[in-house]
């Protein structure tokens, strides 16, 4: 039976939380999606407005482009300036913190505080691959909320669905996944709440769903309620400086060659590497649980569990959403066992004592909080992953503003110049959907040292800063170049200047 005390579900979330934040504050910062947000956030407070062209490269000065996850930017920006790295490592652990808090309160409402702990634990360790500071931070809790939402209202609860629009407003602004509630509550409208069923008629359902569907929601009142909140959700989705252009944004970007023929994480998930393993075990597992379990799933689970299950093995970037809604059904599959058998209640409770104790373990994870850990540990983790965020290299080419450009580099290393040397232009960085298929061809056929001498003699390119972990061929075919003199090498950067221009 599940213990009611607050107390003691404050200790036990505690527990849970303990090693995710403190693994969070570990994690380094990859280049990707984070550094040309900065640039991002300091453009449009620095402008006024929204940057309609590209500014940030020059090989596609002037072009036209959108940027859907402005407020992410601007939130981003504001951030780093305010504490540095360390305020924005802490921005991350409270948006993860609150996301799997949320995600713990939900499986509480099946299995005791125990079982929920255990579950987060294994939920936290194999999704922490999705923990990038990056957009998608700032919509997994609005994910939760919205899902909680859902769920309230399926047991006929609807004080709690201004979360929906309330949310996919705040989303529409800051990621560019605020499609998913309304896959939620689309599922809810067909699927969900026992009154649909009720309704539906045999002869119905034999001879028209959808009809069947119609009728049911004529007499509804729950799907009346829920129909005129995915009104409301779409009204919100407009609320942004960009209005009906951010749909026509995610049709775009889920039909742009670029992103899926080149952004690893739009390709299908593969069982490699540990948390991948832990992925399609927990799937494999779930359904002869299903099967064997007395506490059956509803419909609407069921729809919830295939579609966000498909979306998650066409794509590694939709995994983690299908992650968390594998662990809440999880939670609900094995509530009779472990409730009989992990979770039996505890004699004796002492509220104080397990109020100080979760209060201290909530404090426990910021000794690893950058700028608290380097006091005390000479060997703690890199903040920045240096394999594409190239510190010392960029340094150097700051001091030596008389190296003539263009300059040509490493697409992940493109991330971090825009930020901290915006007086060196880009020839290409991690946004992915602003260059068209042609040109990131062309950047793999030169990484790979395929025709590089012509490319850069046609685009009259003077500067390469290289990637020694991403681009190993290159550099070595530069190296043996009597046209390129070298200027810098560290472990992780190489840069070339042309001898004939110096």
């Amino acid at each position: 039976m599940k213990n009611p005390s607050r107390s003691y579900d404050l200790l036990w979330l505690s527990i849970a939380l303990l090693p995710l934040i403190g693994l969070s504050f570990m994690l380094s910062v990859p280049a990707q999606d984070y550094w040309w947000y900065l640039r991002l956030g300091k453009d449009i407070l620095t402008e006024g407005a929204i940057p309609l062209v590209d500014t940030m490269g020059y090989s596609r000065a002037g072009q036209p482009i959108f940027y859907q996850q402005w407020l992410s930017g601007i939130i981003f920006y504001l951030v780093y300036q305010a504490g540095g790295v360390t305020l924005t490592f802490l921005l991350r652990a409270v948006l993860i913190g609150s996301t799997y808090a949320a995600t713990w309160f939900l499986m509480r409402s099946w299995v005791g505080a125990r079982t929920a702990t255990l579950l987060l634990i294994v939920l936290g360790v194999s999704s922490s691959n999705n923990w990038m500071i990056r957009p998608q931070l700032f919509a997994y809790p609005l994910f939760l909320l919205c899902l909680f939402a859902v769920y309230e209202w399926q047991k006929g609860n609807n004080r709690w669905l201004f979360l929906l629009p309330l949310s996919t407003f705040l989303w529409a602004n800051l990621h560019g996944s605020f499609v998913l509630p309304f896959l939620l509550v689309g599922a809810a409208l067909v699927f969900g709440s026992n009154e649909w069923v009720k309704e539906l008629t045999a002869k119905d359902a034999k001879k028209n769903l959808f009809l069947g569907a119609l009728s049911a929601l004529r007499g509804s009142k729950q799907h009346r309620v829920m129909f005129l909140t995915i009104l409301a959700m779409l009204i919100a989705s407009l609320l942004n400086p960009h209005g009906f252009g951010v749909w026509q944004y995610l049709v775009f970007i889920l039909n742009n060659p670029s992103d899926y023929l080149f952004s690893v994480e739009w390709r299908p998930p593969t069982n490699e590497g540990w948390q991948m393993n832990i992925f399609f075990a927990w799937m494999l597992v779930f359904v002869p649980l299903a099967a064997f379990s007395k506490n059956k799933l509803s419909l609407l689970e069921w729809i919830l569990f295939l579609g966000f299950g498909w979306l998650a093995l066409s794509g590694i970037r939709f995994v983690i959403w299908f992650m968390f809604l594998l662990a809440i059904l999880t939670a609900k599959l094995v509530s009779e066992w472990t409730n009989a058998y992990i979770d039996k209640p505890i004699e004796k409770i002492n509220p104080r004592i397990n109020t100080l104790i979760a209060s201290m373990l909530f404090l426990v994870p910021m000794v690893f909080l950058p700028g608290v850990r380097d006091s005390w540990w000479e060997g703690a983790p890199e903040i920045y992953e240096l394999t594409t965020t190239p510190v010392e290299a960029v340094d150097y080419l700051k001091s030596r503003e008389e190296l003539p450009g263009p300059l040509w580099n490493d697409y992940a290393f493109g991330s971090y110049l825009e930020f901290a040397l915006p007086s060196r232009p880009t020839w290409m960085d991690t946004r992915m959907y602003s260059f068209p298929q042609e040109q990131w061809e062309e950047y793999v056929r030169v990484t790979n040292a395929d025709g590089w001498q012509e490319m850069f003699d046609r685009e009259g390119i003077n500067l390469l800063l290289l990637s020694q972990a991403a681009q190993p061929d290159l550099v070595n075919a530069v190296s043996s170049s009597d046209v390129w003199c070298e200027e810098y090498r560290d472990e992780y950067a190489v840069i070339f200047s042309r001898c004939e221009v110096k």
